[in-house]
């Protein structure tokens, strides 16, 4: 077995009921602590919903970034040693940093609060939303939304997850003009995605000074495993993680090229860690003949040793 790399989910995962058994298991990290820090609860949030209070991006974003934490916590002993690489999609970044030791989780869950809390208020400035580009590379995104934005709109690419998996993200009137004219533009098809806005893109520049408030007082710390960023698809280095965290929220997920880079350095074995399995997917799709393991729950976790058995 070659190098081992960790991935956490992004804002998507969440869904009513996630993380029940985790609750019983770690009751500071996910009870006491967390509550102190949010002011609210993150069980019965999770555990009670209703959905769209969890879809909220307020919300969603610190819910599906302790999870994802906890569910670390319960494979960190058996992992630590094997893991070379980490990253995270998007919020996913957060876990990914805290996990390999460079930010604190309390640190880092204070930071996700605000970021939700900022992004939230963004979305809320302008109609705006996401769209999946099915059949497009992420050349042909580039050319449709450069021009878009040649024309007065306000279109641009936001994630390149995988092959054949391109977002953009825009104003309503940007998307409406993506959806009529797909087919002419060489795409098969432009799904709406169901999020709160434009993330990833220059509708989040509202965002970025309450959240470099929040990053101006980050302790980090070099990591016991490297991370890979979204901004750079390349590994953080500790003195660039608060100005790449900031520029993350305004810049395009660059996941289909970090994950091609890690293969490049000798990862062949990706473990998802948290609520879902979406990176497994985008791993599975960007790579050429990967190992690829979903740890979501206790029978992943239980699961995981024959992993690495003789």
């Amino acid at each position: 077995m070659s190098g081992v790399a960790v991935l956490f989910p992004g804002q998507g995962s969440q869904e009513v009921g996630m993380g029940a058994d985790l609750f019983e298991r770690h009751p500071e990290v996910l009870g006491t602590t967390s509550e102190r820090i949010l002011g609210w609860s993150l069980r019965e949030v999770c555990l009670e919903g209703p959905l769209w209070r969890l879809t909220r991006t307020e919300y969603a974003q610190p819910a599906l970034f302790a999870l994802a934490y906890a569910q670390w916590l319960e494979v960190a002993d058996l992992l630590s040693d094997r893991v070379v690489s980490a990253a995270g999609h998007s919020l996913g970044e957060y876990t990914a940093l805290t996990a390999a030791g460079m930010i604190s989780y309390e640190a880092a869950l204070a930071v996700v609060a605000e970021r939700g809390a900022a992004m939230a208020l963004a979305a809320d400035a302008a109609p705006s939303g996401m769209a999946a580009l099915i059949g497009a590379t992420p050349e042909a995104a580039e050319q449709i939304t450069a021009q878009r934005r040649a024309d007065g709109g306000r279109l641009s690419v936001a994630n390149i997850n995988a092959p054949g998996q391109v977002v953009v993200a825009g104003g309503d009137e940007d998307l409406l003009w993506l959806e009529a004219n797909a087919r002419d533009l060489g795409v098969r098809k432009a799904i709406r995605l169901n999020v709160a806005g434009a993330f990833h893109s220059p509708f989040m520049e509202p965002a970025t000074e309450r959240l470099m408030t929040a990053l101006s007082g980050l302790d980090v710390s070099d990591g016991l495993f490297e991370v890979w960023s979204n901004v750079t698809a390349s590994p953080f280095a500790a003195v660039d993680v608060v100005d790449l965290l900031g520029r993350q929220v305004v810049s395009p997920v660059l996941f289909q090229q970090s994950l091609e880079n890690m293969a490049a350095a000798g990862i062949n074995t990706f473990i998802h860690v948290g609520p879902g399995d979406v990176t497994a997917g985008m791993a599975k799709r960007s790579v050429e003949d990967p190992t690829v393991v979903v740890v979501n729950d206790a029978e992943g976790v239980e699961r995981l040793p024959s992993l690495f058995a003789e």
